[in-house]
């Protein structure tokens, strides 16, 4: 005997019931927590869902139908409320905007977006069951830092597609590469900020150099030298800011991979190279000195990497370095760009060497490129040495210069093949 054939309209039945029960179940638990009136549960949501649908089929391709149906269901909830804030006083919408959910996905399910019905679902649950952890995160959260998020969002989610993607000006100025690349930084930065920041004085020195490499390593050097001068530290902080530098590497490699593939693809086995040479020499550095110090103190970075005028100041740099690229290519050719690197890396290694990126194959050869990578990278750590010495204990800023000036060095060697 052949199969019997089900009904597409069966499975589309079966879903709603499914997924509106779902949702029902959670309801039904937090009304028998509550101890007070609570709208609906294990049957009234599955009902709501199959009005719902029977709408959106009945109704074919009219939308008026379905949204009558969605009004008359937000009528019959808003009375359940009104009778609710009546006998409770102060009472939340969840379970009610829940009710217009399940209407929703049987409307949905009746036009087939499957996915979405239950995309829809599983995140109502999440944020149903998420209630206490949720409502606790305003009072773990500075309301500064929800208010720079918000700014990151609205410049990246809203103003970021409004920005013209074509090359303007005989230098190829592209605002909207320009502005993705700022993003791009500042989102990397921005996780390692939040990490230091959620783990608090969990955070040991170690820790608090390889999440500051992938912030900012000069920033990094900085804090830490002036925190060994505030307390006579030893070598460890010296340690410190050489796996901070080391990170750097793996930094500059992702923002790479991200933006510039072969560039990336000729600098793996340099860059990485680099970075676990100098991971494990600081590492060693680090456990040879703990024998000798006491545990140092681990100061994080305090400044927020998604501050709008941080963001700004970045993409202000990164313009002007692809123009000054661009004009010194014109003037003097791969020696000038190899002069500008060293210099440019001294002083902020970010947006010069994504400037780079955006113009590698294009104004600069890519294997030209390279090399002023290398040389951007070493100008950098040479700076940081120099910040060290200055701003550092002496002990410690004399033996983060000589730790900086060997790295650099090294980071000099690939140029012999590239």
């Amino acid at each position: 005997m052949p199969p019997i054939p089900i009904s597409p309209q069966a499975w589309q039945l079966l879903l709603v019931l499914g997924l509106s029960f779902l949702l029902g179940l959670e309801r039904e638990g937090r009304k028998a927590k509550a101890g007070h009136y609570i709208f609906g549960g294990v049957r009234t949501f599955p009902l709501i869902g199959l009005l719902g649908y029977s709408v959106a089929l009945l109704a074919g391709s009219q939308v008026l139908p379905v949204m009558l149906g969605f009004l008359g269901v937000a009528a019959f909830l808003a009375i359940s409320y009104w009778h609710k804030i009546t006998q409770v006083g102060e009472a939340g919408v969840t379970t009610e905007i829940s009710g217009l959910v399940t209407y929703v996905l049987g409307s949905l399910v009746a036009g087939g977006w499957y996915w979405l019905a239950t995309a829809l679902v599983v995140l109502s649950m999440l944020l149903l069951e998420l209630k206490a952890g949720l409502e606790n995160l305003a009072d773990r959260i500075p309301s500064a830092e929800i208010l720079t998020l918000t700014k990151f969002l609205l410049l990246t989610a809203v103003v970021l597609p409004l920005v013209p993607n074509r090359s303007f000006t005989e230098f190829g100025i592209n605002p909207f590469r320009l502005w993705l690349v700022v993003v791009a930084v500042s989102g990397l930065s921005y996780v390692s900020y939040l990490l230091q920041w959620r783990l608090g004085e969990k955070v040991t020195l170690t820790s608090s150099a390889l999440l500051g490499g992938l912030y900012s390593s000069t920033l990094v050097a900085v804090i830490l030298a002036r925190r060994s001068k505030e307390l006579a530290g030893g070598v460890s902080y010296a340690a410190a800011v050489l796996l901070a530098s080391s990170v750097m590497y793996v930094r500059v490699l992702v923002l790479l991979e991200l933006f510039q593939p072969t560039l990336a693809l000729m600098l793996v086995v340099p860059l990485l190279g680099l970075a676990a040479v100098g991971g494990g020499a600081s590492a060693l550095w680090l456990w040879l000195a703990s024998r000798h110090e006491s545990r140092p103190s681990s100061p994080r970075a305090a400044v927020n990497p998604l501050e709008l005028s941080t963001a700004f100041l970045f993409a202000a740099v990164f313009l002007v370095l692809t123009v000054g690229t661009r004009w010194v290519v014109g003037v003097w050719g791969e020696a000038g760009v190899y002069a500008l690197s060293f210099l440019a890396g001294a002083v902020d290694v970010d947006p010069y060497v994504m400037s780079l990126s955006q113009q590698a194959g294009e104004s600069v050869v890519v294997s030209t490129a390279a090399r002023a990578v290398l040389l951007a990278l070493s100008g950098n750590q040479v700076a940081k040495g120099i910040y060290a010495l200055a701003l550092g204990h002496r002990p410690m800023g004399r033996a983060a210069l000589v730790a900086l000036l060997l790295l650099a060095a090294a980071g000099l060697l690939p140029l012999v093949w590239l």
